[in-house]
């Protein structure tokens, strides 16, 4: 069975297409700039080699086009005919508390799926265009499966997932912490399971996806029991234009001070904060290291509050747990970036965590394994997530099923 797995964003769309009679990368690329000027597609071919074309891609449908027919060019594509698609896995990002599993799209999905769109304005919205896409290129015959970055989280307790403010907006509104980057969390924990040859209902797991969205997750006995994001990925730790969570008073107080409406706020707290807002240089780390090493006390503080944010809610998760048996790390950053690593490992040093960190300076580009030295009292493992398998996994448990 080869399965076309779709992560559509705002302004792309990433797309990989698997073989799982053998779990084979066949093809993968990404359609970025989509709706704006100097759209494109860029994609590996077999042999590695990568290409990049420029197209217009006014829309998702556009793009889901550029992206058949990548799968079909007579020279680099991977199939000859659509007929070898047997299904289309689409990431979604909020699931709410409809979905605690994936499942398989229909109507009533994509309605539900739009009535999240509040919860998630950026992603769920592109999420449907990608679904609504990839209907009009194969037609309803191609079975669909919607995979919930937030049905992992589904299995937090009342006393985690619930905010202190008047019920009835929990009632209401829906009102409560979903988190995100589940299906990342649900990877790399079952992973580390396997790599520490016990069964994932027998660990205490923490769980770091760190890239420019990031978040913190506190897994027992193979189900989560906290997340760091909330209402909506804004919540947590500071990221990379993303301020994280604040004192509620900071939002009201710059609203009224710069006479600001709700979006203008939400603007702020969501596009012009976290490593850009402090560091005033980017909201990408590898800039912001650069303007660090070059001697920018500013960069060196968004930094400083990074890791120390990271390494407080680590060790909050090590409290609720109720002590921890593995530490991963994933993720753009977490996977790249290993003086953030060290840096937060530092912090943990008080729970006997300890790190190689000759190793830990060259576990990036690809490079993972085990970061803890062998009488560290927590192991500690850099893991290659890789959710697009998650989603290609749950498409095929599914559509096996009709």
């Amino acid at each position: 069975m080869k399965i076309l797995v779709i992560n559509a964003g705002s302004s792309s769309l990433k797309y990989q297409f698997i073989d799982m009679d053998n779990e084979k990368v066949l093809a993968k690329g990404n359609c970025e700039r989509i709706g704006m000027d100097g759209a494109f597609i860029g994609f590996k071919t077999k042999n590695g080699e990568k290409i990049e074309r420029k197209r217009q891609m006014l829309n998702h449908t556009q793009a889901f086009e550029a992206v058949k027919d990548a799968l079909l060019d007579p020279e680099y594509g991977a199939i000859s005919d659509l007929s070898e698609v047997a299904a289309v896995g689409h990431r979604v990002v909020q699931g709410g508390s409809y979905f605690d599993k994936s499942v398989l799209i229909n109507n009533d999905v994509i309605k539900k799926i739009n009535e999240l769109s509040p919860l998630a304005p950026i992603h769920n919205p592109a999420n449907i265009q990608g679904i609504e896409a990839s209907t009009r290129v194969f037609g309803t015959k191609v079975p669909q499966v919607a995979v919930f970055d937030t049905a992992f989280h589904q299995t937090m307790p009342e006393k985690a997932y619930m905010f202190a403010v008047p019920y009835k907006y929990y009632e209401k509104f829906g009102v409560r912490k979903y988190g995100a980057h589940g299906t990342s969390h649900r990877y790399v924990t079952e992973k580390m399971a396997e790599i520490m040859g016990k069964k994932k209902e027998e660990l205490k797991l923490i769980t770091c996806h760190i890239g420019n969205g990031s978040s913190i997750t506190a897994v027992k006995n193979g189900k989560v029991i906290d997340t760091s994001m909330g209402l909506t990925p804004l919540g947590g730790f500071m990221m990379g234009t993303r301020s994280g969570s604040l004192d509620p008073s900071v939002v009201t107080f710059i609203a009224e001070k710069e006479h600001l409406a709700p979006d203008e706020i939400s603007k702020i707290l969501n596009k012009e904060s976290g490593l850009l807002g402090i560091s005033g240089i980017s909201s990408d780390d590898r800039d912001v290291s650069e303007a660090e090493a070059n001697g920018n006390m500013r960069a060196h503080l968004a930094h400083e509050m990074l890791y120390y944010q990271i390494a407080k809610i680590i060790g909050s998760y090590y409290v609720a747990l109720g002590g921890c048996d593995g530490i991963v790390f994933t993720a753009g950053l977490g996977e790249n970036q290993p003086m953030l690593r060290e840096k937060v490992c530092d912090y943990l040093a008080c729970f006997g965590v300890k790190i190689d960190k000759q190793f830990n300076e060259k576990a990036w580009h690809g490079v993972t394994g085990t970061l803890s030295t062998p009488d560290s009292a927590i192991r500690v493992e850099l893991i290659a997530t890789d959710e697009e398998m998650v989603i290609a996994r749950d498409t095929k448990s599914i559509v096996e099923t009709l």
